[in-house]
């Protein structure tokens, strides 16, 4: 580090290392809500220590109480929480601490890089003078030329190129991974003991998540500050923690090494935890163990009792452990084109040479076409009969665009789209149109927003059947059937959609598109918003479907783990163009094309082994494969 900097950050001490006294204790944290249903826990009992130079994942599904922790730590919970416990840092007590004398301590000695850096940093600032700020307000002496060369020096740091001319621009000019490397020059401006990395790739594509992982160890290693890395994604725990913290409804499940955890877990929710997560690579020999969660009854029980070995899965004779145990040993569902070699199944759809072109416009009133973006850009796809054809690619690539102009709900500029034979044009009748509509569904991203919430969920799925102006009788016992085959409860369609979880939304909306008997569905990211438990849940539901009735799909995604796990042929866009394409697990463990590459090598995998000794191929700002056939 230059002398300017040293000058502007703080002396480091090494006293606890040298006593071996954790940086952060952390003793029976807890944390309660006051609301107008009752108190809510939201942390029960948290324990453990933080040692310079180290990091703790800190592991669980939304609503487990990760960020609640993080958040009490830093002594940025609103005012209707209540907090409990021991929070130390170097010995100090951080709980009885005023806002005050925390915000002395937010930023210096503990930092922390919040999940979406659009909302964390201020839209009409540059980034130059929010960097500033973050210096200047713990190192009020820093003169102007310090401060500039100490965040030029942070940039730099970040990967972020020409950071002496970046210091002008302003985070809507930045992408989401520049955004949030920004974030972490903040965080580490100056020189703290702590990070706090609350679910900082979350919203980021998976090459880009892979660079950010890559500054965040650099800049610890820099720092030799420790770290608290929180997030729900098991494979990114793997690659960055030395202990690991599972988190259920507030429980601290399971702390051990990340070794220990991920080789040998002990507890039957992490069991199943690591059971439901798909691997980008390893072919797909086994289903995923969807976890049985306990009702909210059993969370009220536990909470009166004070007894939380049946929510946590401890009972041995719990539904949880037995759904763990005896998940391999269901009976299997014969595929219904189980040994008919793919050439001989009927071609459900055909799209060649799909174009889709936008405008880009500039001026006010009068905007005038300056030029154009290619959004899909010569796309051929063929589906046959019972199998899954996963689109993958990062956001933008095309993959939503292409699926609505199949759907009809976008016009291509050019090309064909064939289904079942008959190709998709103007001179096709209302009739024809409704015919082959009907044999093609297709399934949103997100359930609450395609489901109306002021309908009851009876009247939903009735209404695809109405058009075919079936009898009442015939609807009552089509819904019932629906129900059943995305395993719910049919007497619970007279409850609207906001009564349902986020998992059971989108069994709903999968039923309404079942209800008149598609032979195809158009998937659009349908787990990407899903817990990782709820999302294995609903992966063996439409595998399960496709045995079944013999359905096929053309899944649109960005995981590529879930891709590997449930198609048997992929595609992979960028850029609007299909770079690569062919058999799942040929393109997986063969890719040709050097985004295919970067693409799978970025994706993390749960097995601390593995990650410590995986080769990635890092993208940078300047990577383009716009002209790689």
């Amino acid at each position: 580090m230059t002398d300017i900097a040293n000058n502007a950050i703080k002396e480091e001490t090494t006293m606890e290392d040298q006593n071996n006294e954790p940086l952060l204790s952390v003793r029976d944290l807890q944390v309660s809500f006051a609301s107008e249903a009752g108190t809510v826990h939201a942390v029960r009992g948290m324990n453990f220590d933080l040692y310079r130079g180290k990091t703790i994942g800190i592991v669980g599904e939304s609503g487990s109480g990760k960020s609640v922790t993080s958040l009490a730590v830093m002594g940025l919970l609103d005012k209707n929480a209540s907090v409990k416990g021991s929070v130390k840092y170097k010995g100090e007590e951080l709980l009885t601490k005023s806002d005050a004398e925390m915000s002395k301590i937010r930023g210096k000695n503990i930092a922390m890089v919040f999940q979406d850096p659009l909302s964390a940093l201020t839209p009409v600032f540059s980034i130059g003078d929010q960097l500033k700020e973050a210096l200047v307000i713990h190192n009020p002496d820093m003169t102007e030329e310090q401060i500039r060369e100490r965040s030029i020096e942070l940039l730099d740091l970040v990967g972020i190129t020409k950071p002496a001319e970046r210091l002008k621009a302003f985070p809507h000019e930045f992408s989401g991974g520049m955004r949030q490397r920004v974030m972490i020059a903040m965080a580490i401006a100056n020189n703290p003991d702590i990070i706090i990395a609350d679910e900082p790739t979350t919203a980021l594509d998976v090459t880009i998540q892979a660079q950010v992982l890559e500054v965040l160890k650099k800049a610890q290693r820099e720092t030799g500050a420790a770290m608290i890395f929180i997030t729900h994604d098991l494979g990114v725990i793997a690659g960055v923690a030395d202990e690991v913290i599972v988190m259920y409804a507030g429980h601290l499940v399971e702390h051990n090494s990340v070794e220990e955890i991920f080789a040998h877990p002990t507890q039957p929710y992490t069991i199943g935890l690591l059971g439901a997560v798909p691997r980008v690579d390893q072919k797909r020999t086994r289903r995923l163990t969807p976890i049985s969660k306990p009702t909210m009854d059993m969370l009220m029980a536990e909470e009166e009792s004070g007894d939380d070995s049946t929510m946590m899965g401890l009972e041995a004779e719990s539904e949880t452990v037995r759904s763990l145990l005896h998940a391999e040993t269901e009976k299997p569902i014969k595929p219904m084109f189980e040994g008919i070699p793919r050439e001989q199944r009927k071609v459900v759809l055909d799209v060649k040479n799909l174009v889709k072109t936008f405008p880009i416009t500039s001026g006010g009133f009068l905007r005038r076409k300056v030029g154009e973006v290619r959004a899909v850009d010569g796309v051929s796809i063929e589906v046959r009969e019972g199998e899954t054809v996963a689109l993958v690619g990062e956001s933008g690539s095309g993959k939503s665009t292409t699926l609505m102009e199949i759907m009809g709900l976008k016009k291509p500029e050019s090309g064909s789209i064939t289904v079942f034979g008959t190709e998709l044009n103007d001179k096709l009748t209302r009739e024809q149109r409704r015919e082959l509509r009907s044999k093609i569904q297709y399934v949103f991203q997100d359930p609450m927003s395609s489901l109306d919430p002021r309908m009851l969920v009876y009247d939903i799925l009735a209404e695809p059947l109405l058009v075919q102006k079936k009898s009442k009788e015939e609807i009552r016992q089509r819904i019932a059937e629906l129900m059943q085959l995305v395993e719910l409860n049919p007497d619970q369609v007279d409850r609207f959609p906001t009564q349902f979880s986020g998992g059971q939304r989108q069994r709903i909306a999968i039923a309404r598109a079942l209800a008149v008997n598609p032979k195809l569905l158009l998937l659009d990211e349908p787990v990407s918003a899903l817990d990782v438990s709820i999302q294995a849940g609903i992966i063996n539901l439409l595998e399960d479907l496709q045995d079944k009735l013999g359905v096929a799909y053309l899944f649109v995604a960005h995981n590529m783990a879930v891709v590997r796990h449930i198609s048997s042929r992929i595609a992979v866009m960028y850029h609007g163009r299909i770079v690569e394409s062919g058999e799942t697990d040929e393109v997986f463990d063969n890719p040709k094309h050097p985004y295919t590459q970067a693409l799978i090598s970025a994706v993390p995998i749960p097995d601390p082994t593995i990650e410590k000794n995986r080769k990635r191929i890092i993208l940078s700002e300047e990577d383009n494969f716009d002209d790689v056939r």
